[in-house]
C-alpha cells in the first residue's frame, strides 16, 4: 500500500523572498509619528509661506492645525505600514509610490509638529527648499564622484579628502589670482590629483581601496590644516580671501514660487550640478563609453576579452570622479563662506558616499538622496532659529540620523557593481 507524501506548496511564479526590514521600519516610524506628532502634538497651528518677496505672483500662507494634521497623517502612515505587512506575507514588496507617500506624510507631520510647537509658528517653505538644494550641492558632486568610481569597480572612500582639497585649493588660488573661476579650475585639478593617488595605489599596486581612501582623507585633512595654520593665517587678506562666484539670476523664471530660486537663481556651481547629473546619467546609460564603464565594473574579465583596457578605464574614471568632487569642494569657499577653515567639509564626503549607496549607484538616485540629506541639514538649522522645543543636540544630529536610517532601512534592496572593490590583474 503506497503512502502519499504531501509536497510543499509551490512558490508563486515571479515572487521572491521578502524580508521584514521595510515593514518593521515603516511600522516603527508610523507609530512614533502618530504618538509624538499626533496624540502628543501641539494644539497650535503651523504656517508655511510658499511665496517669497519679489516672486512673480504671490500665493497665500498655508496654515495647518498641528495636532489634527499629525493624527491624520499618522493614521495614513499606519495604514501603509499595515499594508506592507500584508504584502510581505504574500511575498511581495512595497511599491515605490507607497514609500514616497509614506515619506511625504512623515515630513509634513514632522514639520507641522515642530513649527506648531516653536516660538514662531510660521516658516518659509520656499526658503527651506531653496536652502536644502544649496546645502546639497557639494553632496551631489561628491556622490557623482563615487558613482563614477564604483561603476568601474573602485570604492571611493576618499570623497571627503577630495572635497576638502578642492575647498582649500579654490580658496588659495582664488585669493592669489583674485579670480573665482581660476579657483574653480584649480579645485577640479586638486580633486583629480587626490583621486590619482587613490587610483595608482589601488589599481597599480593593488593596495586595499578602503585603506587607501581612509589614509587619503587623513592625509588631506592634515595637509590642509597645516597649510592653513602656517601659510593662510600668516596673511589672510592675500591668501584666504577668495573672490566669490556671483549668483546668476534668470529674469522672470527665478520669480516663480518654490521652483524659481531652486532652478533659476544659482551660482555657476549650482547650475553645473544639474548639468553634471544629466551628463553623467546620459554618459553611463546611453553611450558606448558608459556601456564599457559598466562592463568593467560588473565583469572585468569579460570586458578584457572584448578588448577594453580595464585598468586604464578605471584610472581615468577615478580621475574624472576626483575632478568632479573637487568642483563640489570649491562650493564651500567660493560660494558658501568667504574663507577656508580647518575641516570645512564637515564630514560631507561620507554623507555623499551614503547618498550614492542610497541612490543605488545611479546618478539621478544619488542626486535625490543628496537632496534628502540637504533638506535634513537645512531643517535642523531652520527649526533651531524659530525656537523649537526639540533639543538643539537632537536637531544637530538630524542629517546624520537621516543618513543612517536611509541606508540601513533601504540599501539592502540594492546591489553594488559586482566588481566594486575587487582589483583586476590581467592573466
Amino acid at each position: 500500500m503506497s503512502t502519499a507524501v504531501a509536497s510543499p506548496a509551490p512558490v508563486e511564479a515571479g515572487l521572491k523572498p521578502v524580508g521584514w526590514k521595510i515593514p518593521v521600519m515603516l511600522g516603527v516610524v508610523a507609530v512614533a509619528t502618530f504618538l509624538f506628532c499626533g496624540i502628543l502634538g501641539p494644539d497650535s497651528t503651523a504656517g508655511f509661506e510658499i511665496s517669497q518677496d519679489g516672486d512673480f505672483f504671490q500665493l497665500p500662507v498655508v496654515t495647518l492645525p498641528a495636532k489634527a494634521t499629525g493624527l491624520i497623517l499618522g493614521l495614513i502612515m499606519l495604514a501603509i505600514a499595515a499594508w506592507s505587512v500584508l504584502l510581505r506575507n504574500r511575498g511581495r514588496t512595497v511599491p515605490i509610490w507607497a514609500v514616497a507617500v509614506f515619506a511625504a506624510a512623515f515630513v509634513i507631520a514632522f514639520l507641522t509638529a515642530v513649527v506648531g510647537g516653536a516660538r514662531l509658528h510660521e516658516i518659509s517653505l520656499a526658503g527651506l527648499l531653496a536652502g536644502s538644494v544649496t546645502l546639497a550641492v557639494p553632496l551631489v558632486f561628491g556622490s557623482l564622484s563615487g558613482v563614477l568610481c564604483e561603476r568601474v569597480g573602485v570604492v571611493n572612500i576618499a570623497i571627503e579628502g577630495q572635497l576638502l582639497g578642492g575647498a582649500f585649493t579654490a580658496a588659495l588660488v582664488g585669493s592669489v589670482t583674485h579670480n573665482a573661476f581660476a579657483g574653480l579650475l584649480a579645485a577640479a585639478v586638486a580633486g583629480a590629483l587626490v583621486s590619482m593617488v587613490l587610483a595608482v595605489f589601488s589599481i597599480r599596486y593593488l593596495v586595499n581601496q578602503i585603506i587607501v581612501g581612509v589614509v587619503l582623507n587623513v592625509l588631506v585633512s592634515g595637509l590642509t590644516g597645516f597649510f592653513f595654520s602656517t601659510l593662510m593665517q600668516s596673511d589672510p587678506e592675500k591668501l584666504n580671501s577668495p573672490a566669490h562666484l556671483p549668483v546668476i539670476e534668470i529674469p522672470v523664471l527665478s520669480s516663480i514660487p518654490l521652483i524659481g530660486p531652486i532652478l533659476f537663481k544659482q551660482s555657476i556651481i549650482g547650475y553645473l550640478m544639474y548639468v553634471a547629473v544629466f551628463v553623467v546619467w546620459v554618459g553611463l546609460f546611453k553611450t558606448k563609453w558608459g556601456l564599457r564603464v559598466r562592463a568593467v565594473g560588473e565583469h572585468p574579465q569579460a570586458a578584457d576579452t572584448l578588448g577594453i583596457n580595464v585598468n586604464a578605464t578605471r584610472f581615468w574614471n577615478v580621475t574624472l570622479g576626483g575632478a568632479i568632487a573637487g568642483i563640489g569642494g570649491s562650493y564651500f569657499t567660493l560660494v558658501a563662506v568667504d574663507s577656508f577653515t580647518k575641516e570645512i567639509s564637515g564630514g560631507r564626503g561620507f554623507i555623499a558616499l551614503a547618498a550614492l549607496i542610497f541612490g543605488r549607484w545611479n546618478p539621478i538616485g544619488a542626486f535625490l538622496a543628496a537632496l534628502l540629506f540637504g533638506f535634513a541639514d537645512n531643517l535642523q538649522s531652520l527649526v533651531t532659529i524659530i525656537g523649537t522645543p526639540v533639543p538643539s543636540q537632537f536637531m544637530a544630529m538630524l542629517p546624520y540620523l537621516v543618513t543612517i536610517l536611509a541606508v540601513a532601512g533601504l540599501v539592502g534592496r540594492s546591489r553594488p557593481p559586482a566588481a566594486s572593490g575587487v582589483p583586476y590583474v590581467k592573466e
